[in-house]
This record gives C-alpha cells, structure tokens and sequence, in this order.
C-alpha cells in the first residue's frame, strides 16, 4: 500500500529508470517490505511444521528479528526517499544483521535434521544467498558513502541476482517441491529434476557474479537467471496442468496466474526492455507478490484456525478453515491483483504522468484487498469467540 501510495505521488519519474532513489526505494518496499516480510515469516512456520527442523530462539527472538528487519526497511526507505545518508547507513547495518539473525535461528537445524535432504538443501542454500544479497547491499552502502571503491553497476547486479534469484526463487521452488502437492494436488517434481535445477541456479550466480566483477560483464547472468525463472515457471505450470485432481481454486488460479507473469517476466530480462524495467515490474511488482499471496492467505486462515483451538480448547465445534477465510474473498484478491497486471507494465513500457498515477491507485486498492482478506481472519475469530461467550 506504501508502494501504492508512492506512485501515486511521484508519478513518471519513478517509472523512467532504475536509477531514481525513488524508483530504487519503490523495488525495495517490495522487496524486503513485502517479500522478504512473507519469506522471513514463512521460513520460520514452515521449518518446524513441514521439514521438522527446530527454529533456535523462540517467540522472543522472533518478534526482534521482525523488528530488526522492518526498522531497517524503514528506514532504507526513508533514507532513499529523503537523501537522509544517515538512515541509509543505519539500514546498512540492521539489514545484514536481521538476514544473519535468520540464518543463526535456523541454519544449524537445517543441516542437523535428517530426512528431506532436498528439501533442507533448498532452503540452506536459498538462505545463505539471502545474507550474500544482504552483505552485497550493505557493500552498495559502504560504496555509496565513499568508502568502498568498485564498479557500482555490476555490482547493483549482482546483489539483485543473489536476492531475487537466490533468495526469493529458490526459496519458492524449494517449498513448492511440498505446497503444490498438498495444496493444488499436482504430482511431486521429481528428485534429480529438483536437483540438477537448484546446481544449476548456484552454478549461474556464481559463474555470474565472478564475470559482473571481474569483468563488469552481467550478460550471463542476466541470461542464465532468466533460463532458470523459466524453467521453474515452465515446470510449474506443466505439474499444474497436467494434474488429474487439482483443487483448491482460488489459490490454483493466483499461482497459474503468478507463474504465467513470472515467465513473461524471465522472456523479457536478457532484452534489457526499458534498461531492465519491465523485466522488475513482472517479476516484483506481479509475479512474485501473487505467489506469495496465494500461499500467504492459505497459511493464514490455517494459523487462525490454530490460535482458536488454543484458546478455547476440546471440545468446540470450531469453524473450519473455509469459513475463517472463504474462497469469496481469495478470488476477491486475485481480481484485485488484475488490473495492476495490466498497468504496471503498461505504464513501465508508455511512461506518463496520468497512467502512473493510476497505476499507484491501482496497486494502493489491490493491496487494501489483501489487507482486508488477511484481517478478515482475526474479526471472524474474534466474532466467534465473542458468541461462544454469549450475552
């Protein structure tokens, strides 16, 4: 909705080029504002319940990692928006410190369960990328304030490869491996598929990373980062459709819908379209949001049905996950999401003043729906409890 609201004010100029501080705190309030938020609170309910691995650290820790982690979106945010080096600075510190604070909660479970190999590896690998991204931008912040003296272009490059590519991606297909069976009712990917796939993403950021600085050279990863987006967007959709018993509608369609942008997204990145701009506004501003959203309202409605068993215990007919969050409103959101679709790359490709403005107002109401939906969980909890209580 920030995101929203701030296109709606500074209208073309954010859509004319990366470059902007604007446009640069505009990718980064989707990002770490909205991804990264879902990545890191997914990450920390899905290890324990789906991969049997004990988060270190407790509530406690969790609630300052949240923290952390948003005072220094925040405050990117502000210093980008504001030319406030100062925050900026700050944010260069605390970022890096909340991905590393993720990885000491989590990293040692991973690699001391046993059982889900493939699984764990994902997930490992996707969260060490996500401290390389970190230290990689913390290094943009040092560079920033004149006290790092390298090449800034690749190394902007570099730093969105390993976090959008390593982080979020892999992250994504590493827990799809086990979501879109259980949820969707595809077929599982196969193992060495699953495999050779992940190598391959590693093999290309490191391989990319080495010829963008050590040679100032991003065409490679550039291209091996679009084969890869899609060949996970080409398998999803074929696991999708190909299954005999799909269900789950609302969440079926957002991520059908998710994968198709997503592919589209990779097609056009090695073109450069727009200096990359297109290629940012599929993937992170559509694509990777309304993956996120599918999996998030699903995930949410089962948490609130959880916090009403421990509140009022055996033996309650409690109502179930469909009616905390109906498939009403998870299509509601997917509706929402459409016309942002369709003017975010519009208003990227034909840059004027009047479509990017309504292309914030767009985007502030499509996320006024999610906010909606997700709070709608809360108020038929609350309303519950309230008329077991009676009068």
């Amino acid at each position: 909705m920030f995101a929203g609201a701030l296109l709606m004010v500074g209208g073309e100029p954010l859509l004319e080029t990366r470059w902007q501080p604007g446009t640069v705190a505009l990718v980064h309030a989707f990002t770490l504002g909205v991804l990264g938020n879902t990545m890191f609170g997914s990450v920390l309910q899905f290890l324990p319940a789906a991969a049997g691995v004990r988060v270190r650290g407790g509530t406690g820790l969790g609630y300052a990692l949240h923290a952390l982690f948003n005072v220094g979106t925040i405050l990117l945010l502000a210093g980008l928006l504001t030319g406030w080096r100062t925050g900026i600075t700050f944010a260069g510190v605390l970022l890096p410190a909340a991905f590393f604070l993720l990885g000491a909660m989590t990293l040692p479970g991973v690699l001391a369960t046993r059982g889900q190999r493939l699984l764990r590896t994902g997930i490992g690998l996707a969260l060490l990328s996500a401290m390389i991204a970190a230290l990689l931008g913390g290094c943009l912040v040092l560079l920033l304030n004149g006290r790092l003296s390298i090449p800034l272009l690749p190394l902007v490059d570099v730093h969105a490869g390993w976090g959008t590519l390593g982080w979020l991606v892999l992250l994504l297909a590493s827990v799809a491996r086990v979501v879109m069976p259980m949820f969707q009712g595809t077929s599982m990917m196969p193992t060495a598929a699953q495999a050779t796939w992940t190598a391959a993403l590693v093999l290309a950021l490191c391989t990319g990373t080495w010829r963008a600085l050590a040679y100032d050279d991003v065409s490679w990863l550039k291209l091996a980062s679009a084969l890869i987006v899609s060949v996970f967007a080409g398998a999803a959709l074929w696991l999708q459709w190909r299954s005999p018993r799909s269900r789950n509608g609302a969440l079926l369609r957002s991520w059908r819908f998710g994968l198709i942008v997503l592919l589209l997204a990779a097609l056009a990145l090695p073109f450069g379209i727009r200096n990359g701009l297109l290629a940012g506004a599929l993937g992170l501003g559509v694509a990777l949001p309304l993956l996120a959203n599918g999996m998030s309202l699903e995930i949410v409605a089962f948490l609130g049905w959880i916090e009403l068993h421990r509140r009022l215990g055996r033996g309650v007919q409690l109502p179930g996950v469909q009616r905390l969050l109906p498939e009403t409103d998870k299509t509601r959101v997917l509706l929402a999401q459409i016309p942002l679709a369709l003017l975010l790359p519009a208003a990227v490709l034909w840059p004027s003043a009047w479509l990017a403005r309504l292309t914030g107002l767009a985007m502030l109401a499509a996320w006024f729906g999610v906010w909606l939906a997700l709070t709608g969980v809360r108020r038929r909890s609350q309303r519950f409890v309230l008329n077991m209580k009676g009068p």
